[in-house]
């Protein structure tokens, strides 16, 4: 796997109250590595070790070059406003909320650092959202893979230490983009606010994110990668989170207490059946729940601790399409069809 410290040299990336973002950054990617290299079967090469500039272009290609099971990006967060705070982990996605459009700005922006930006990018401009919206989506298994692994990252954040979790989100970030395997970008809190600041600056602040950022890794990995459903052996310094084995499920209609005909029962272990993926979760949703914007016939599957949903199905390709854009319409911008094969489903292009 690659750990990608973010920023460094002549990019100092955020910088709030003496805090520097590629100083930490750096730190607490370094701490993850030792972590993991402690543990049996991980190779984690870094895309920097000391405080030098690397240009965005190159980060994902160290990734691409070794064919890498994962990259994972580490940075520091801020905004003009100093009470915000709370950690986040980005996936690469298409929505475009406005703050998220300013994480992606300034993420991007190093790209304007760098000699022949402009040839090197195509013309790619990190402060034109038109920009942002013309990078292509990951692949659908990549973007599910990312996000069971920023949930599982958001999940120890708060379980664990107790810090404010502003969630999983998917916004267009070129790194991520670029990688040819499953990522994250982690924003671990917020510098412009002083007392997270002064957290993620210590020792103590960096060791405590360090080591969830490994045991949420480690737990990934277990979910994965391990053979024949048995768990890797783990050095007794990481205890992971319990992951449930992977294995076929049927799909599960929330519960609706007045039992109304679109709460039946459907099974996923349908084949040929199309549905329109929405979203996925580490929580659990009833089907009137206000998230799903009035959709009805949600279905969903539950896999390494992951919750995905599902609206709709039907056996005719042009009927899921319109499926799909109804579920845009309503506020899914990231919506895509998937076809049931075998008890699992898989993206249509």
């Amino acid at each position: 796997m690659v750990l990608d410290a973010g920023h460094g040299g002549k990019d100092p990336g955020n910088s709030y109250h003496g805090f520097v973002e590629k100083e930490i950054a750096l730190k607490t990617t370094l701490k993850v590595g030792n972590l993991l290299e402690k543990q049996k079967d991980f190779e984690v090469v870094y895309t920097r070790q000391t405080d030098v500039f690397i240009e965005l272009v190159n980060r994902p290609k160290v990734a691409n070059k070794i064919n890498a099971d994962l990259f994972v990006s580490i940075h520091c967060n801020s905004v003009t406003n100093q009470t915000p705070a709370g950690t986040e982990t980005f996936v690469m996605g298409l929505s475009r909320s406005n703050m998220n459009l300013e994480v992606a700005k300034k993420e991007n922006s190093v790209i304007l650092l760098e000699d022949n930006y402009k040839k090197t990018y195509e013309g790619f401009d990190p402060h034109k959202p038109e920009s942002l919206a013309g990078l292509k989506i990951v692949q659908e298994e990549n973007l599910n893979s990312s996000i069971t692994l920023a949930s599982i990252i958001q999940d120890n954040f708060t379980q664990n230490l107790n810090r404010k979790t502003r969630g999983v989100k998917q916004q267009p970030l070129w790194v991520l983009d670029a990688a040819y395997m499953p990522g994250v970008l982690i924003e671990l809190g917020f510098l412009s606010n002083k007392e997270e600041g002064e957290y993620l600056n210590s020792d103590e602040g960096q060791d405590q994110m360090a080591e969830q950022i490994a045991k949420a890794i480690i737990a990934y990995k277990k979910g994965y990668f391990s053979e024949n459903g048995t768990e890797d052996e783990e050095k007794p310094i990481i205890k992971s989170p319990k992951i449930v084995k992977e294995e076929t499920k049927e799909v599960a209609k929330a519960v609706v207490e007045n039992k109304q005909p679109e709460t039946v029962a459907v099974p996923l272990s349908e084949n040929g059946k199309y549905k329109i993926q929405l979203f996925a979760s580490s929580k659990k949703r009833e089907a009137t729940s206000p998230d799903f914007k009035g959709l009805k016939e949600i279905t969903f599957t539950f896999d390494n601790n992951l919750y995905k949903y599902f609206y709709g199905s039907v056996s005719d390709l042009n009927e899921a399409k319109k499926l799909c854009q109804e579920a845009k319409k309503s506020g899914f911008s990231d919506a895509f069809i998937v076809m049931v094969t075998d008890g699992k489903t898989s993206a249509i292009k």
